[in-house]
């Protein structure tokens, strides 16, 4: 409904501020890009950055793996928590 009064509108169309990204939320979105970068050259071309790099299934490579997956579910946390509801 709008307000007469002040000229702004109230209810579903409340502007809303965007969530901010914090320092754990960054780390996730970049290993999210280096995982995603990878699978996609392992897909495109048999090619595996991380296994090239360290080892092929290397303690180091597996921690690679393992903290894009860790990265993977805490951004379904995510998307959960900061993105605005449906109105």
């Amino acid at each position: 409904m709008a307000n007469i009064r002040t000229g702004t509108e109230t209810g579903a169309r409340e502007a809303r501020t965007p969530a901010r990204l914090n320092t754990l939320d960054w780390v996730a979105m970049v290993l999210l890009v280096i995982g995603g970068l990878n699978w996609g050259l392992v897909g495109l071309f048999g090619i595996d950055v991380v296994a090239r790099l360290l080892g092929d299934m290397t303690t180091a490579s597996r921690a690679v793996y393992l903290l894009v997956g860790i990265a993977a579910v805490y951004s379904i946390y995510l998307c959960a928590s900061k993105l605005p509801a449906k109105p």
